[in-house]
């Protein structure tokens, strides 16, 4: 278990986790809907499955670039920890308890379940043959709040839908800064990414610009979300601004010459970042 723990970086379940969360409290905070435990531990499901299966299928996929990059040849398939049909399996194990858990949601969420596979496992091709795999992946994890929303009312809303756009800015700028990592390979092997494209000072400007659109979408949401439920306030823009903050920390201690601070930017100050945000919304939805 601790293997396949490893093998999809389950703690990076905290980037999509507490995005997903806020958008259920709003479905059931704001609408009149009533809470249910078995709807939100279905959720936590379909979270789980979607990326245990996204992760799996990607290094699945990229087993044979992983066993050809210094920074990724000790990951579990080229390594030997794991073999490959062992990871094929996990993944289609998770696409089934994934559908599964949806039917049991509601008809839309079961009807919308193969184009959520279809996105989150697709984003493993798509370095293949355009920069835009980031747009993809920050798309995959942008589904958290929108699905959550969907479990418990069966439609759609703008405010679930605007922080899943924030979710996409927000992803697709950090998984550019990620990326500075791997230019040099990505390029050698003719693989596709923004610094392969821009290079990695203006793949950093783009990144800001990136983030630049969360901060205007979180903002607007919390906006939106003020007036549909005058009973939140300082706490989520408490959330929102710590958020904020730390987006902006991590741009101060990238720089395109200067790589050894990535991984902090990348996992810790994100994932605290997310944590504190949903944290602070749901707390504020709740009370």
């Amino acid at each position: 278990m601790k293997q396949y723990l490893s093998l999809v970086k389950f703690s990076h379940t905290i980037f999509a986790m507490p995005f997903a969360l806020t958008g259920f409290f709003i479905a059931t905070t704001t609408s009149g809907s009533d809470f249910r435990w078995q709807t939100l531990l279905l959720v936590l499901v379909c979270m789980v499955t979607a990326r245990n299966a996204a992760m799996g299928f990607n290094r699945y996929l990229d087993r044979d670039i992983d066993a050809k990059n210094p920074r990724t040849q000790t990951r579990e398939i080229p390594a030997g920890i794991i073999q490959p049909k062992a990871a094929l399996w996990f993944v289609i194990l998770n696409c089934a308890v994934f559908i599964a858990a949806t039917w049991f949601i509601n008809l839309p969420c079961f009807l919308l379940s193969p184009v959520a596979l279809a996105v989150v496992l697709g984003y493993s091709y798509t370095k293949r043959f355009t920069w835009l795999c980031h747009v993809v992946l920050g798309l995959g994890l942008a589904l958290a709040p929108v699905g959550a929303y969907l479990a418990v009312k069966g439609h759609f809303d703008w405010i679930p839908v605007i922080y899943g756009a924030a979710v996409l800015c927000w992803v697709s700028g950090f998984d550019v800064i990620y990326a500075l990592q791997d230019e040099g390979f990505d390029r050698e092997q003719q693989l596709h990414s923004i610094p392969v494209w821009l290079g990695r000072p203006r793949a950093l400007r783009l990144s800001e610009w990136l983030h630049l659109c969360t901060a205007a979408l979180m903002v607007l949401a919390a906006r939106l979300l003020f007036v549909e439920a005058p009973h939140t306030g300082w706490l989520l823009w408490i959330g929102t601004g710590i958020f904020l903050g730390l987006l902006l920390y991590q741009h101060l201690i990238v720089k395109a010459d200067d790589l050894s601070r990535v991984n902090l930017a990348f996992f810790t100050t994100n994932g605290i970042a997310s944590l504190i945000f949903g944290t602070f919304a749901v707390l504020d939805l709740l009370t």
